[in-house]
C-alpha cells in the first residue's frame, strides 16, 4: 500500500507507549516483529512465564487516515465475533477471535504526543501462518478460516461499519482513476500500453456487474474482510484454522470480494508479479480445497445470487488489482513499491492475463463451486432427516 512509514521508536519509547495500556506482568523486552509493510509491529516479552505476551502496533495513519473508525470496526466486529463463538460448543473465543488490551482510559488506542496511534492485541501462542499455501489441506483449512468468518458476520448489520478504505475494492471508482490517469499522462507512458488499456476498456462494463446487483438490492451488503490472503489465517500446531487476522479492512462488501481474492492468492500457480505469463494458471486442486472448506461455512447463509455471484468474483478481484497497478505505472509509481522501473506493468500484465485464465476456465470453475455447493445444502438435508 502506502510507501510511508513513520521512524522506528527506540525501546524505551515503547515500553512508555505500553504503560499506557492495561497489560498483566510487566515487559521484559520489545522486539520488532514480522515483515508487514503497513504497520510497524512489536513483540512484547512478558517478565512472568504464566502471563501472556502481547503485539504492539503502530497504525499506519497514512494509509488509514480515520483511525477512530478503523479500531470502531475492529471493537466491533471481534465483539460480534467472540458472542457468537461463546455460544457455539466446544468453541473457544480467546483463541480465535483477536483480543484487543484497552487502555487505562478504557480505549481501544493509544494516541501519542507525536499524533501517532497504537494498539495492543494479545499474543496468540502457538500459532503460525503461511506467505503460501503448500498443499491442499491448508487451502481447506483456509477456506474454512474465511467461511466461518463470514458465517458468523451474516447476521450482523453491514451498515454498523465504516469504510476504513473508501472505495477499496469499487471497480467504478477505480476505472475513474484509471480514466484520470489516462488523460494526465503525467510520465508519458499511456502510448506504450495501448494493449493494456484496450484490456481494461473491453471489460470494463462487465466488470460493474456486482455493483449493478448490490444497488438493484439483488446481491446483499455483508461485512467482509477484503484482504483474504492465505498468511491473515494463523493455524495451530496440527496446521488447522485457528484465528482471522489482519481485520483493518474489515468493512461493507459484497462475499464474492473475499471469495475472488481468496482465490487470486492461494491457488494461483505464480507470483502477482510473475514475467513469464505463460506459467500463469490456477491450481484446481487448491481451488476446489479452498471452495469446499469455504462453501462448508457459509451455504447455509449465502443466497442463491451470493453463490451465482462467486464466479464473477474470481475474475473481478485480479481485474481491479491488475487495473490499479496499471494506473499506477501510467501515473509514475507513486502508490506501490517498485523493484524495477516497469515493475507495476509487468504486475498489471500478470494479473491481467490471470484474469484470461479464469475466463477460459470460468465454465468448469463455476461447475466446481456449483457441485460443492449442491453438496452441502445434501449433506443438511440428510442431518435433517
Amino acid at each position: 500500500m502506502s510507501k510511508t512509514k513513520a521512524s522506528t521508536p527506540v525501546t524505551e519509547d515503547l515500553k512508555e507507549i505500553l504503560s499506557h495500556f492495561l497489560i498483566e506482568g510487566s515487559v521484559a523486552s520489545v522486539k520488532a516483529y514480522g515483515s508487514g509493510h503497513i504497520h510497524d509491529t512489536y513483540y512484547v516479552q512478558n517478565q512472568s512465564l504464566t502471563l501472556p505476551d502481547y503485539l504492539l502496533q503502530r497504525i499506519n495513519h497514512h494509509v488509514f487516515r480515520n483511525v477512530p473508525q478503523l479500531m470502531d470496526n475492529i471493537e466491533l466486529v471481534t465483539a460480534h465475533l467472540r458472542k457468537k463463538l461463546a455460544a457455539m460448543p466446544g468453541r473457544e473465543p480467546d483463541k480465535e477471535v483477536l483480543t484487543l488490551i484497552p487502555t487505562r482510559q478504557h480505549r481501544s488506542y493509544f494516541e501519542d504526543p507525536a499524533g501517532n496511534f497504537w494498539r495492543l492485541y494479545l499474543l496468540l501462542q502457538g500459532t503460525r501462518s503461511y506467505d503460501l499455501v503448500e498443499n491442499t489441506q491448508q487451502a481447506y483449512e483456509g477456506g474454512k478460516a474465511f467461511g466461518l468468518f463470514q458465517a458468523l458476520l451474516a447476521d450482523m448489520d453491514a451498515h454498523l461499519l465504516h469504510e476504513s478504505i473508501p472505495d477499496f475494492h469499487n471497480v467504478e471508482h477505480r476505472l475513474k482513476q484509471f480514466e484520470a490517469a489516462l488523460v494526465k499522462d503525467r510520465v508519458g507512458r499511456v502510448k506504450a500500453v495501448q494493449p493494456e488499456i484496450a484490456f481494461v476498456k473491453q471489460r470494463a462494463y462487465e466488470m460493474t456487474a456486482l455493483l449493478r446487483l448490490g444497488r438493484e438490492g439483488k446481491l446483499p451488503l455483508r461485512i467482509t474482510h477484503n484482504d483474504t490472503k492465505f498468511n491473515n489465517v494463523l493455524l495451530d500446531r496440527q496446521d488447522k484454522a485457528q484465528c482471522v487476522i489482519d481485520l483493518d479492512t474489515v468493512m461493507p462488501g459484497f462475499v464474492a470480494y473475499d471469495y475472488g481474492d481468496a482465490i487470486r492468492t492461494t491457488a494461483v500457480t505464480s507470483p502477482e508479479d510473475e514475467e513469464n505469463l505463460d506459467r500463469i494458471d490456477i491450481d484446481l486442486g487448491l481451488f476446489r480445497s479452498f471452495t469446499q472448506g469455504f462453501l462448508e461455512e457459509t451455504h447455509a447463509s449465502l443466497t442463491d445470487a451470493e453463490i451465482a455471484s462467486l464466479s464473477p468474483g474470481l475474475t473481478l478481484l485480479p481485474f481491479i488489482m491488475g487495473l490499479r497497478f496499471l494506473t499506477d505505472y501510467i501515473d509514475g509509481d507513486h502508490y506501490y513499491k517498485i523493484h524495477a522501473p516497469d515493475h507495476n506493468l509487468q504486475r498489471a500484465r500478470a494479473q491481467f492475463r490471470l484474469v484470461e485464465v479464469l475466463e477460459e476456465k470460468s465454465g468448469l470453475l463455476q461447475s466446481i463451486i456449483q457441485e460443492i455447493y449442491q453438496a452441502c445444502q445434501h449433506t443438511d438435508t440428510q442431518k435433517i432427516s
